[in-house]
């Protein structure tokens, strides 16, 4: 698990976890924890969740745009 960089400032993503198939996401405020797989968010969707959270901006947005509800 690797803290969120959160460069603009105003994500409400605290850590993320890169694994093979999947990122995992952790939010501000909530002890559950997010999977999106390739399984459920589709693979493209999952490697540019994986950028985004290593750049630490737009990984929420990201979320809320094309994955929101396609969590394991």
């Amino acid at each position: 698990m690797e803290r969120y960089a959160n460069r603009s400032g105003n994500s409400p993503i605290t850590y993320y976890q890169k694994e093979e198939d999947k990122v995992i996401v952790w939010f501000k405020g909530n002890s559950k924890a997010y999977t999106y797989s390739y399984r459920k968010a589709g693979k493209n969707h999952v490697e540019t969740m994986k950028t985004l959270a290593r750049n630490g901006l737009g990984l929420s947005a990201n979320i809320t745009r094309n994955v929101k509800f396609d969590y394991d």
